[in-house]
This record gives C-alpha cells, structure tokens and sequence, in this order.
C-alpha cells in the first residue's frame, strides 16, 4: 500500500487540501518538543522526573506476572526466596535460604526452573525504577503476596 494515492470509493471524492481548514494566525505550526514535557504533580507542583519503563521490560514483567498467576504455593514460596535474595543481597539469611533450594540434578531442568532463570537475567538488566515498577504490578496482583516479602525484608534487617 505504501506509495498508493488516495482512491475515491463509493462515491467519495480524494482530499484536496483546500478541504482542511487554514492554521490560525498565531498558532504553532509544529507540535511541543517531547523533551518539554515533564510529569508534573498537580496538587504539588513539583515536576517528578520519572525515568520510563521501556517496551521490552514492560513485555518481560508481564511474562514473569503470568508466570507467577500459573505458579503453585511452593513455586511461589520459591520465587519470594529468589526475590528476597535480589532485594537483600549479602545477607546470610538469604543466602542460607538460597543454597537450601539448589540440588545437582542429572536431569533436564522443568518450566519452572527455566521461568526462574529467565527472571533472573531480566531482574538483572532492570534499573531500580523498573524493579519497583515490577513490585508495584506484582502488589496489584498479589497484595499478600508483596507483604509477605515487605515482611520478610524487615525480618532481615539486623541479621548477617
């Protein structure tokens, strides 16, 4: 289709441009510079500068969220292991926790194993911002779910 003219069909006619209105006087011919604008809090005014989430991570967080919709209790309790890890690196807690779930296994590794190391190399290439905005999908999903983790974050505070 690209390079084709207008065609008149049933009776219409192909625009002319003495068809459209003139532009007022006074009025911008060409639209604001994206770069102008800015998230802006009305209550505050305070311009909030939020870096956006791209395409691709925005696909991949809603992969992992289906994923985890399908997900059994233990899965789960698995992947909040793993999440709490990410959250809290370095903490022998969460390490302890960790190294209890790894097993040499001389077979194929499942779905599950396999959606857990995809989440993992996403979580890594996520910026921080991206990483909440994951939280706060998985929070409108599972609100349980994200207290349990908020829960055990605090547990680990003091803890080496």
């Amino acid at each position: 289709m690209a390079g084709q003219h207008w065609i008149a069909v049933s009776g219409c006619c192909a625009p002319n441009l003495e068809d459209f209105p003139s532009v007022p006087q006074g009025v911008l011919k060409s639209p604001p510079s994206l770069d102008n604008l800015s998230c802006v809090s009305p209550s505050s005014g305070l311009v909030k500068e939020q870096e956006p989430i791209s395409y691709v991570t925005l696909q991949e967080q809603r992969c992992v969220l289906s994923w985890f919709q399908g997900w059994t209790a233990t899965q789960r309790a698995r992947f909040l292991q793993d999440l709490l890890g990410k959250a809290v690196p370095g903490k022998v807690c969460t390490l302890l926790d960790s190294l209890s779930t790894l097993q040499v296994k001389d077979h194929l590794p499942n779905i599950f194993e396999c959606q857990l190391r995809l989440w993992s190399q996403w979580f890594e290439s996520w910026g921080e911002e991206e990483r909440n905005h994951f939280l706060h999908m998985l929070e409108e999903r599972d609100p349980d779910f994200i207290a349990h983790f908020y829960s055990s974050v605090a547990g680990t505070a003091g803890r080496d």
